[in-house]
């Protein structure tokens, strides 16, 4: 695309000589317009915004350095080289203030002219491409940054509200609808699974991390913008945005487009993975703050469901034939819950909890709880190993009863075997999880300032990413990305009052490459930018409170 090019002089026969003369298409720009004075000028510039003005300074009406000045207060986005006949040193002065490329005295040679208009559109392009570069960087920090949010949201560790200084100019996702959710698992009592269970630790989570990696760039191929994340061993929750997806309809995605986003998915692991998963799709569009109950309400029927399809839909609500394996399903969220806090009180009444549903059953248990028993006792194993809980033999033996397809009583037997085996190690690992906690902060703090998953913290202590999160929120009282938001935040303040180290400078050593996404942070943080925030401690007097921040920064 041709860069455009307005020539402002009141002289006719030079805006005709400068249009001869150089070689604009060569150069890849056109001329606009042609213009007298400046306040032509200024109306041709508002009307349609050129990337270059060759301007004169003396003119009738309104003069060159006039003109610039009004450009610059209007912020419109273009060069200027003045032309001049006039060698006075305060036009010069005057011309540097005002931001002016160069200053070519007349007669105009056109040979440096055609030069310093090659070397001024280069220094834009790259400046272009630079702003871009650095949009891109921006927009990936934010992803990941959003990512790991999301993890948090998605398991209800963290309490998202247009206050929370997490959400850095990014509060209208907690009004808009805009996320579809699909849950990708894997059929843990499958044939396809069966080798899967096998694999040692170290295969599974690079196994996992492939699968991810699938996943993400099959959505990025689709042009889709999107979050992935794994929840647990063997399940991802894919997250599309749809705020962007039909912009031209002005609606959310329908079932059909859903189920072709889950189709897509699921092919491409079965392709490049070699693993066959099957999908969950909640029936409706969720904001930010629906996340949780949307992620939970798929997630528990995936559990539920008998049936055999590749993909499913479910809604906040499940049909009243699932009441019973709803209660069920309460009653196991609240075991696992009172398991991995070493209540033994609590697990000991869920169990009976679950014995009174089976007797209330009656007869017919046998038929229609034994598949949600089984589903039961496969969640409740795979919550047991996310918390490392669940010592291989036992794993070995529930998973060889799982297999047989025991009754009901089997079943039900497995289920207080495992909850009483978790309990009994919770208890026991409470001192030792209070270690790794320590442990983890001190690994936290010493790589504060560089970016760090929570994947990574939670290898450092030999914890899955699942059960890492919620000990660290549990001893802590926040999760991993809010303490180390919170403890950079802090430092950059202390940094902003105790030296005179640049915005730029402090971001970069409180783990922040681009400046602008340190900025919205510390405003949703404090209130304030870096520099008002630095002015204010000072009572706007001083060496350090003189340091001004561009205002793109803000």
């Amino acid at each position: 695309m041709n860069g455009k090019v307005l020539l402002v002089d009141d002289e006719q026969h030079i805006t005709r000589n400068l249009e001869k003369a150089i070689p604009w298409s060569m150069l890849g720009l056109e001329i606009i317009g042609t213009a007298k004075n400046g306040v032509e000028a200024l109306e041709l510039l508002q009307a349609n915004p050129a990337d270059l003005v060759l301007c004169d300074i003396r003119m009738p009406v309104m003069d060159g350095l006039e003109l610039v000045r009004h450009i610059r207060e209007q912020a419109i986005a273009c060069d200027v080289i003045m032309l001049t006949g006039y060698q006075d040193f305060s036009y010069t002065r005057s011309a540097i203030q005002y931001g002016v490329k160069d200053y070519i005295l007349k007669p105009i040679p056109y040979d440096e002219l055609t030069g310093v208009i090659a070397r001024v559109m280069s220094e834009q392009r790259s400046k272009r491409l630079q702003l871009k570069e650095e949009q891109r960087k921006l927009d990936k920090m934010i992803d990941l940054a959003n990512e790991k949010i999301l993890y948090d949201v998605l398991l209800d560790y963290t309490d998202i509200t247009p206050d929370n200084w997490l959400m850095a100019g990014q509060e209208q996702w907690l009004r808009d609808p805009q996320y579809t959710v699909i849950v990708l698992d894997i059929d843990a009592g499958s044939e396809d699974a069966k080798d899967w269970r096998e694999w040692q630790k170290k295969e599974r989570k690079m196994w996992n991390f492939a699968v991810c990696n699938v996943l993400r760039e099959t959505l990025q191929l689709a042009q889709l913008q999107h979050a992935v994340i794994q929840m647990r061993d063997g399940e991802w929750c894919a997250l599309i945005q749809g705020n962007r997806l039909e912009p031209e309809k002005g609606k959310a995605p329908d079932a059909v487009q859903m189920k072709q986003w889950a189709d897509m998915l699921l092919a491409s692991v079965k392709s490049n993975a070699k693993l066959q998963l099957h999908a969950g799709i909640y029936d409706k569009v969720a904001a930010m703050t629906e996340l949780s109950a949307a992620y939970k309400a798929v997630q528990r029927g995936m559990q539920l469901s008998t049936d055999t399809v590749p993909i499913a839909f479910f809604g906040s609500e499940l049909a009243g034939g699932f009441e019973t394996g709803r209660t069920l399903w309460d009653i196991a969220e609240r075991l696992i819950g009172a398991m991995k806090r070493g209540d033994a009180f609590g697990v000991d009444e869920e169990q009976k909890r679950i014995a009174d549903q089976l007797h209330k059953a009656g007869g017919g248990a046998e038929g229609r709880l034994k598949p949600l028993l089984h589903f039961l006792a496969l969640h409740l194993m795979r919550e047991l190993k996310e918390a490392d809980l669940l010592p291989r033999e036992l794993e070995e033996a529930l998973w060889r009863k799982m297999d047989l397809h025991f009754s009901v009583k089997d079943l039900f037997a497995a289920i207080r075997q495992a909850s009483n085996e978790g309990v009994a190690r919770t208890t026991d690992k409470r001192k030792h999880s209070e270690r790794q906690m320590a442990d983890a902060k001190q690994f936290i703090d010493r790589h504060l300032f560089r970016d760090l998953s929570v994947e990574e913290a939670a290898t450092h202590v030999g914890l899955s990413t699942s059960h890492f999160s919620l000990l660290f929120k549990q001893t802590y009282g926040e999760t991993l990305i809010e303490y180390i938001t919170r403890q950079r935040m802090e430092t950059a303040k202390s940094l902003l009052l105790e030296t005179p180290k640049s915005v730029v400078q402090i971001a970069k050593e409180v783990g922040y490459a681009e400046r602008r996404y340190f900025t919205k942070v510390f405003i949703k943080y404090t209130g304030q930018n870096p520099t008002e925030y630095r002015m204010a401690l000072q009572g706007g007097t001083g060496p350090l409170a003189m340091e001004e921040e561009p205002d793109e920064w803000r």
